[in-house]
């Protein structure tokens, strides 16, 4: 389970905006593509499809920006933000990334690679963004070189 740059630079900005959320700040688009080094255009398509999926809200007018309440980013998972950028991802993803990879039907890597894609899943479905804002906040964790 390799993640698209899509997925990792919407992991990175759902993140990101959660944090500031926390300290009471809103994000814009140039800002969260500064901190995630992400290009901008780019990082504008990944956010309209969080918005949509209901993984952070935009805001207009004057102050606006994009935001989240406390209480979603207690709740939200990483799959979540994974399923609202690729919704077939957690369910069919094959390390070389063939449509048909199952265990009667599987690619040279399948079985040396179910081990580790059981993991991946466990991860994304078990890790708040209220766990990975905290490591960010704190310093423990960053999410650009």
């Amino acid at each position: 389970m390799i993640f698209s740059k899509a997925i990792e630079y919407g992991i990175k900005a759902s993140i990101y905006v959660a944090q500031q959320s926390m300290n009471g700040y809103r994000s814009n688009l140039k800002e969260i593509s500064e901190h995630i080094d992400s290009p901008e255009a780019f990082t504008a398509k990944i956010l309209q499809q969080l918005v949509k999926g209901g993984i952070i809200h935009s805001i207009k007018g004057a102050g606006g920006g994009f935001a989240l309440e406390i209480k979603e980013i207690k709740k939200i998972k990483l799959a979540d933000i994974v399923l609202a950028l690729d919704a077939d991802f957690l369910d069919s993803t094959c390390v070389l990334g063939l449509k048909h990879c199952s265990e009667t039907n599987p690619c040279p890597v399948h079985h040396k690679y179910k081990g580790i894609k059981k993991e991946t899943l466990y991860l994304l479905k078990n890790t708040t963004l209220l766990e990975m804002s905290t490591n960010l906040d704190k310093g423990l964790a960053y999410l650009k070189n």
